[in-house]
């Protein structure tokens, strides 16, 4: 948890809060109004749900390379970032498949549509909230934490397949940027989706500096509360 006297916590909070009221002004005053086939105005979630499917790849990535190196070399603090990398990739996950739908029923007419990159985003996310409830109910022992940091592993395995399942097996989900892509027409759609990735890396930094804390400051807790029932300071 954040002391109450870190003033560069509290200066990225002030940061991450400024940007997110200037790109919520800018899609909604400034970025043009998309073409009817591209969802007409529903088109502005995509400068939140792109932002946010990259936030959760770079949580995922996160949570794989903690939990390796905790895999390698256990600590708490690695064990600490890599839980809490597995419980923002959920929260960018949902908000992810939360935004999708409410695009898709505009431009293609359903919520939901057993699409590749759907079923595959789907998948990763069920992966991430696997881990999150097996650390929050399986124990905190070791084993219970390498067999979480091993699945955490694995469950990045399926973000590059979610990246090209669109131009490997088709469907209806849009390519708008990269090779293929629609792209932006308008330069302030461009300077919508920058700030969109902005603010999302932000908020994401935020989270998993917070969390981090607040999982590290429990395991040294459980720790000292173990170390005094061992030399009987402590007894239940």
């Amino acid at each position: 948890m954040p002391r109450s006297k870190d003033p560069l916590f509290y200066a990225l909070l002030a940061t991450t809060t400024a940007v997110f009221v200037y790109l919520i002004g800018y899609v909604f005053l400034i970025a043009p109004v998309a073409q009817l086939q591209a969802g007409g105005l529903a088109q502005k979630i995509f400068y939140f749900h792109v932002p946010a499917a990259y936030a959760m790849y770079l949580c995922g990535t996160v949570c794989c390379v903690s939990s390796a190196m905790y895999l390698l070399n256990p600590s708490d603090i690695r064990d600490a970032v890599g839980r809490a990398a597995a419980e923002c990739a959920v929260v960018f996950g949902f908000m992810m498949l939360a935004s999708g739908p409410l695009w898709a029923k505009k431009a293609w007419g359903v919520y939901w549509t057993w699409d590749p990159r759907l079923t595959t985003t789907l998948l990763s996310v069920l992966v991430y909230v696997s881990v999150v409830v097996l650390r929050a109910f399986a124990g905190n022992g070791e084993a219970e934490r390498k067999f979480a940091s091993a699945l955490g592993v694995l469950g990045t395995i399926n973000l590059p397949i979610i990246h090209y399942s669109v131009l490997k097996w088709g469907g209806n989900h849009p390519t708008v940027i990269g090779q293929g892509g629609g792209g932006l027409r308008h330069p302030a759609m461009t300077h919508a989706l920058i700030m969109g990735f902005v603010a999302m890396t932000l908020l994401a930094a935020i989270l998993l500096w917070a969390r981090a804390r607040l999982a590290l400051s429990v395991s040294r807790v459980a720790r000292l509360e173990e170390q005094a029932i061992a030399s009987g300071q402590l007894d239940y």
